[in-house]
């Protein structure tokens, strides 16, 4: 009787190891769990954050192209046709600048996308959302700024005939 005692004893201390092993595993992974949803929440924010960048910069560069535009079609205008080039090559270079934010939006979007397939939160979706949004404006802008330098093409070859 003492020795199945004993053994009961020594099995109770083992599976109370066990469990207290199990517990301390779980408090761990919970620990590691939060640190890397708190990673997660603030990547999907500089993401979002890097997108609307990238969205405001295409916007720039599609509002540079339509002053480039202008210039080009005031100085096809008049016989000053390397000054129409001149603003024709900025169209251009300023529609490559938006396209590259454009893209640079897109990759922030998708890499909000990604953050919010690691963890469902509100505020995940929600800013996964808001760079959708701005990646959209940016490939907007990026197409505005292409039909700008296209524009100011025109005028460029229109002035040299």
């Amino acid at each position: 009787m003492t020795d199945d005692m004993t053994t009961l004893r020594q099995e109770f201390a083992n599976i109370r190891a066990e469990f207290d092993d199990l517990k301390k595993s779980n408090l761990e992974m919970h620990a590691r769990y939060a640190t890397t949803l708190g990673v997660l929440r603030d990547l999907t924010a500089h993401t979002t954050e890097s997108a609307q960048q990238a969205a405001r910069a295409a916007q720039f560069s599609s509002e540079a192209s339509e002053q480039c535009l202008a210039a080009a079609q005031q100085a096809a205008a008049v016989p000053v046709a390397q000054a129409a080039q001149a603003a024709a090559d900025a169209a251009r270079a300023a529609a490559h600048s938006a396209m590259q934010s454009a893209a640079s939006a897109a990759s922030a979007a998708a890499a909000a996308a990604l953050a919010v397939s690691q963890h469902a939160e509100g505020a995940s979706v929600q800013a996964s959302s808001l760079a959708a949004e701005a990646s959209k404006n940016a490939a907007a802008f990026a197409a505005q700024a292409v039909h700008f330098s296209n524009k100011a093409a025109e005028y460029v070859q229109g002035a040299r005939r």
